[in-house]
């Protein structure tokens, strides 16, 4: 395989860059009116609940908060355009609304904010989509991912953290396995196919399966035996005139001037 699937563009870091800024962006924006946004946040199971489909993911409740989720979602979204420039906008996009909306199913009765959802939904695709391709580079990145992020796993589940969105979390791991296992990828692990595997494949036209005999023993080819391709009385002339060539599919020496074909 060819890593041409895998080219650096300004949208690497761009991408990743403005998606941060924009989080960045929408706090000041609450902080600097005194906007109260966790009312857009998702609220499970109630009309009004369903707009914080779209908007949870931009809204966070403090500058920890805020900041804990700017890092690896730099680093995961600048990871995930680099690696499957393809799929990018395909997870981006409908991650965050499947995210949302499982989360809105199966939430707690409280609002649900932040684009931690979103982080895990990443890290979900990226190892096991690596590890399905089982293309050396990409099970690397999944393995990097597991030394990095593996610890939010602890977080999917209730009761582990008080303040969390674990429904989020755990919303996030399934749409992003879901994703791994349906988008599809270029062959990144391209299989070798020898000659005796394909249909049109003839042992009688194979110049190997000849050296065997009926009853598998291998046979030694005779003492190749020389042609003489010009005539013998031109070989009075200095031997630098003449090319020794072998012939191995016919198991023969040719003897040529230099220069004929």
């Amino acid at each position: 395989m060819e890593d041409q699937h895998f080219k650096f563009s300004a949208s690497v870091i761009a991408l990743p860059f403005l998606s941060v800024l924009l989080l960045w962006i929408v706090f000041w924006f609450g902080v600097r009116f005194h906007f109260d946004l966790e009312e857009y946040g998702i609220y499970p199971r109630s009309l009004d609940g369903l707009r914080g489909i779209l908007f949870s993911p931009f809204i966070h409740g403090n500058i920890e908060h805020l900041y804990n989720n700017s890092i690896p979602l730099f680093i995961l979204i600048a990871a995930l355009r680099f690696f499957y420039r393809e799929q990018t906008f395909l997870v981006l996009g409908y991650g965050l609304l499947l995210t949302g909306a499982i989360t809105w199913i199966i939430g707690r009765e409280s609002y649900h904010i932040g684009a931690s959802g979103l982080v895990y939904l990443l890290v979900s695709f990226i190892f096991f989509k690596g590890i399905r391709t089982k293309y050396y580079r990409l099970v690397a990145l999944s393995l990097m991912i597991v030394m990095v992020y593996g610890g939010l796993v602890w977080y999917i589940f209730p009761n582990v953290k008080e303040g969390i969105s674990w429904e989020g979390h755990l919303a996030g791991l399934i749409v992003g396995f879901a994703f791994a296992v349906s988008f599809k990828t270029p062959e990144y692990k391209k299989l070798i196919r020898y000659d005796w595997e394909r249909e049109d494949y003839d042992p009688q036209e194979d110049k190997f399966m000849q050296r065997f005999d009926e009853h598998g023993n291998f046979v030694n080819l005779p003492p190749p035996e020389p042609i003489i391709s010009e005539p013998q009385d031109s070989l009075h002339t200095t031997t630098t005139e003449y090319d020794v060539v072998y012939d191995a599919v016919e198991n023969k020496y040719i003897i040529k001037r230099k220069g004929n074909p």
